[in-house]
């Protein structure tokens, strides 16, 4: 089982992970409800596409911009469609 902590709160939980690059990629659906907030952020790598991100919200702070996801991977990268990957302090704990 994974996890993904950041200012003492449980992020995301899942035995459903997929590495891509050294980064765990975790279903949505295994992310805490409530701790993400939707960004303008985009970046392109080129051969996943283009990558969206969240920021994370927990115990009143805010991780700007510190999830990433791939709304429309390239084909290479179609295994983490649907998942979401962490960085900025997000601990991730197997």
């Amino acid at each position: 089982m994974a996890e993904a902590w950041w200012n003492d709160t449980l992020i995301a939980r899942s035995d459903d992970i997929v590495t891509v690059e050294g980064n765990a990629y975790f279903p949505l659906e295994a992310v805490t409800p409530g701790v993400l907030e939707a960004s303008a952020t985009t970046s392109f790598c080129p051969w996943k596409g283009t990558a969206s991100y969240h920021s994370l919200r927990a115990n009143g702070a805010e991780n700007r911009d510190a999830c990433w996801y791939y709304p429309e991977p390239k084909e290479a990268a179609k295994e983490i469609k649907g998942r979401v990957a962490f960085w900025k302090g997000v601990q991730v704990r197997n």
